[in-house]
């Protein structure tokens, strides 16, 4: 869902720099580690920010890691900047940015982990390829992650969860802690915002963490 423009973000945004990437992505393929004072921390990305409740939680449970949030709508990502910046997290930023084009800016091996919370499921089938969990970007996914890197997927949206399982075997990767439940688990979870209200209404959390596969396909 796309949020009406608000003209005023555009320069109010800006008083957020120090936390948000808004152009010149490019320049930072194979370097998105150095963008945070501790190189050596591993570095995790979240492919759709949303207003950063994530995020912005991720980084304070998981001090020790660097985050990187890639959303499209100016409109959205500005939240997510200022969660980030009012919290002074110093291991996560946000970048605007069509994650469709994620080989563009991200250099093979980079990343350790990927998340992936409640995407659009993009349900009519001729609109599949556009899912984040199609084989298509899985593929980019295993050519941008460390071997034996991860990616963490979240829904409500059991029909999308079902097709993801079934696209993640097929691309042979290992899944782990698979829940058609997330929160009677104890498994370590930040909500996102969209999360919390559908959870409160009794809507189960469906959950997968899948391990990179040993044989990645070329671009």
């Amino acid at each position: 869902m796309r949020l009406r423009r608000k003209p005023w973000i555009d320069e109010a945004i800006r008083e957020y720099d120090s936390h948000i990437i808004l152009s010149g992505q490019e320049a930072y393929k194979g370097k998105w580690r150095e963008a945070f004072s501790h190189l050596e921390r591993p570095l995790y990305m979240e492919l759709g920010t949303g207003k950063g409740r994530f995020i912005a939680g991720m980084s304070e449970a998981y001090p020790d890691a660097n985050f990187v949030g890639f959303e499209v709508q100016i409109g959205v990502i500005y939240y997510a900047a200022q969660k980030i910046f009012e919290a002074q997290r110093d291991n996560a930023k946000v970048s605007l940015f069509d994650i469709a084009g994620i080989e563009e800016i991200v250099a093979p091996g980079e990343v350790d982990r990927f998340y992936i919370n409640f995407c659009d499921p993009w349900p009519k089938a001729k609109h599949a390829k556009r899912r984040l969990t199609y084989h298509t970007f899985l593929d980019r996914y295993a050519r941008l992650l460390k071997d034996n890197g991860e990616v963490h997927f979240k829904t409500d949206n059991e029909d999308l969860f079902m097709f993801s399982l079934e696209e993640f075997k097929n691309c042979g990767w290992e899944l782990k802690n698979v829940t058609y439940d997330l929160h009677s688990t104890d498994l370590p979870n930040v909500k996102t915002e969209y999360e919390e209200k559908f959870s409160a209404k009794g809507q189960p959390i469906f959950r997968l963490e899948a391990v990179k596969p040993t044989v990645t396909k070329e671009a």
